[in-house]
């Protein structure tokens, strides 16, 4: 799972609000589908650079992570490093390309059984539960002292 940060939840964020509100989707091209509007924001190429590195490559996303090689001059793996060292896993973008990661769809309850991986409206609402997931996984893991601890630190 992708890490639990500011600056992931906030590519997550900002990705769901741009398809939202109009950038170009297209499922089948490697700039403008799940995983392309993701590498946009975070890698800031434009949907034609990404879709020309990943043209130079074979299949679809999945299959071009499943090929990625750090070792490698691909173009696309240039991408999908990026992506890695920003905070995602390749699970994470096999997910996202297909609406699949078990942990977002349970969070989803009913609306799990109606994505389609290929619809802006459901990419929008699976990227947005999974920056909501990792919000509270944020919170979850921040540890405020007590009253007692901080009383001892200044006064004892």
């Amino acid at each position: 799972m992708a890490k639990a940060s500011i600056e992931v939840i906030e590519a997550l964020k900002k990705t769901a609000d741009s398809i939202e509100n109009g950038s170009p989707y297209m499922w089948g091209h490697m700039g403008s589908c799940n995983c392309g509007n993701l590498a946009q924001v975070v890698t800031q190429r434009t949907k034609a650079e990404i879709h020309a590195y990943a043209m130079q490559g074979h299949g679809d996303w999945n299959e071009q992570v499943n090929h990625y090689c750090g070792q490698t001059e691909m173009p696309i793996d240039l991408i999908i490093f990026e992506l890695l060292t920003f905070g995602f896993t390749t699970d994470d973008l096999k997910h996202l390309e297909k609406l699949s990661d078990p942990k977002i769809l349970e969070g989803l309850g009913d609306k799990k059984y109606t994505l389609s991986h290929n619809q802006k409206d459901d990419v929008v609402v699976y990227m947005k539960e999974w920056a909501k997931m990792l919000e509270n996984q944020m919170i979850e893991n921040i540890k405020l002292p007590t009253f007692e601890e901080e009383y001892n630190q200044v006064y004892v």
